[in-house]
């Protein structure tokens, strides 16, 4: 390392955002760039830590510890502090297919097992990753590399979020010619629809479909395999073919109350309003809108901060956040420790706004929701919510309890229910004969082949709802077992396996 006592010399700096006042004005992204001396100062706190968590990718307490895609983080740390940014943007695509994605919306598990973070605030990983990858794009680091060859041998993928996409493009390099089917009407799944603008804009998931088209990839969007081609039409027309349809089955409340009109599913409400946008720039009405509306948001995770922030730009008239666990401490707790992911109270960029807007973060911590209250309209007007207690049972696994005496109403005109994922929609792989675990996800093996030869399996599909990290690790590990399928040959120890590339040669 260039600078051994970096981080003892200079102070973390945070990631900089807009002001949470001036964003919530327009649907532009928060994200805003650090001088580069700055960025280089922040690369110089990598300290050389001999064994680096930083890049493990392990899963410890249910929860990732350090990178799924184990990215060279201390490699291209110190390259950004000595102002190398060609080389740091090489290192850094060498396992990450799509780094200004997660730089901007990973929620950086690699920062929560860097050894710095042990006493002291982690190294800013996660903002030095995206400005590698802002860089490339804008220096012609990061161009169209169409494979020299082409094997002969086609591959159908089915879904274009993160984990297709990486897919895709892992295949492409390796010489194979891939077709990406999405039943929407842009690529891009998770990354176009379930993301809110202000997170990522969509130009910048354009500006990646464009280059992977320009290296030979076919997307074709519009396509609901299964309804609009059938499903063994992909077995007979090409050599292989990738399921990454996502988990996209909703979990639901049922409690009394639920037919109500105004309560909807996060991600139907994300994904109108995003489209809408992109349409017609809110013109086409095509969404539901927040505006002047009590809003209530069932869950937390980026989902439901999505909602927050997408309310608040509606311009609600005021936004309550129901978590059922209690408020995480402040610092990590002792069965919590390093390297696992941190479980303590933050503010995303949603909570922030909400903070700014009304004073206080708009979180209520331990409730659950008993019914909805409805009007004689059939339109939800509030909840009744109960408090609960969470405690260690007789079987030794944590329970919840409600607490007698605690119930109280809210008002509510519109509801927003951010309860995670079932699995997979079945129609799909069960029309492809692909066998199922007990909660509804495909099952496949460490190759990532599912139950039918030929078919394999990627992202949240198989593994349940994940990170976008996870679902380019998964792209990545799936493209690797459908080559050695293809080829005959597994070469799953060298980072550029398949990648018969004009770069690599």
């Amino acid at each position: 390392m260039g600078k051994p006592t970096g981080f003892l010399d200079y102070l973390r700096v945070p990631a900089h955002l807009r002001p949470p006042l001036e964003r919530i004005g327009d649907w532009d992204e928060f994200h805003d760039h650090l001088p580069e001396a700055t960025l280089r100062e922040q690369g110089a706190r990598c300290m050389d830590c001999g064994i680096p968590f930083c890049h493990t990718g392990k899963i410890i307490a249910g929860a990732a510890s350090g990178c799924p895609i184990n990215n060279l983080i201390p490699e291209w740390n110190d390259l950004v502090y000595r102002g190398k940014w060609e080389e740091a943007s090489i290192r850094l695509n060498r396992t990450n297919d799509f780094p200004e994605f997660t730089g901007r919306v990973c929620p950086a598990p690699c920062e929560g097992s860097c050894t710095v973070g042990i006493s002291a605030p982690p190294v800013t990983i996660k903002t030095i990753e995206l400005e590698i990858a802002e860089h490339g794009w804008e220096h012609g680091l990061t161009r169209p590399e169409p494979p020299l060859t082409r094997t002969g041998t086609t591959v159908a993928i089915v879904g274009s979020g993160p984990a297709g996409l990486a897919a895709a493009r892992q295949l492409n390099r390796a010489g194979h010619t891939v077709t990406v089917y999405e039943r929407a009407d842009r690529i891009g799944g998770l990354l176009m629809y379930g993301i809110p603008n202000m997170k990522l804009d969509k130009r910048i998931v354009d500006r990646r479909i464009q280059l992977m088209a320009a290296e030979g990839i076919s997307f074709v969007t519009g396509v609901e395999i299964g309804r609009d081609l059938p499903a063994q039409k992909l077995l007979d027309e090409f050599d292989a073919v990738v399921l990454a349809t996502g988990a996209t089955v909703p979990r639901d409340l049922r409690v009394p109350g639920r037919e109500a009109s105004g309560i909807h599913f996060a991600m139907d409400f994300l994904h109108a309003n995003t489209k809408s946008l992109l349409d017609s720039r809110h013109g086409d009405g095509a969404y539901t809108s927040a505006k002047g509306k009590k809003v209530v948001v069932i869950g937390g995770g980026d989902t439901g901060t999505d909602c927050v922030g997408t309310a608040i730009r509606h311009g609600a008239e005021r936004v309550i956040q129901l978590e059922i666990m209690e408020r995480p401490p402040d610092e990590r707790a002792p069965e919590n420790p390093w390297p696992q992911w941190p479980r303590v109270y933050k503010l995303d960029y949603g909570q922030e706004e909400a903070r700014a807007l009304w004073g206080d973060d708009p979180r209520t911590y331990a409730v659950s929701t008993k019914r909805f209250l409805v009007g004689e309209d059939g339109q939800v007007r509030g909840l009744e919510l109960v408090r609960v207690d969470w405690a260690i049972g007789p079987d030794g696994r944590l329970g919840m309890q409600e607490i007698p005496g605690s119930e109280r109403t809210i008002e509510a005109d519109l509801v927003l229910l951010a309860l995670g994922f079932l699995g997979p929609e079945r129609s799909l792989p069960e029309e492809l004969g692909c066998e199922l675990d007990a909660r509804g996800n495909i099952i496949a093996g460490a190759d990532k082949q599912t139950t039918v030869p030929g078919v394999f399996t990627a992202g949240d599909c198989t593994r349940g709802q994940s990170l976008v990290v996870w679902a380019i690790a998964e792209g990545r590990a799936a493209a690797q077992g459908v080559d050695a399928y293809l080829q005959g040959e597994f070469v799953a120890d060298h980072p550029d396996w398949g990648m018969r590339t004009a770069e690599v040669a």
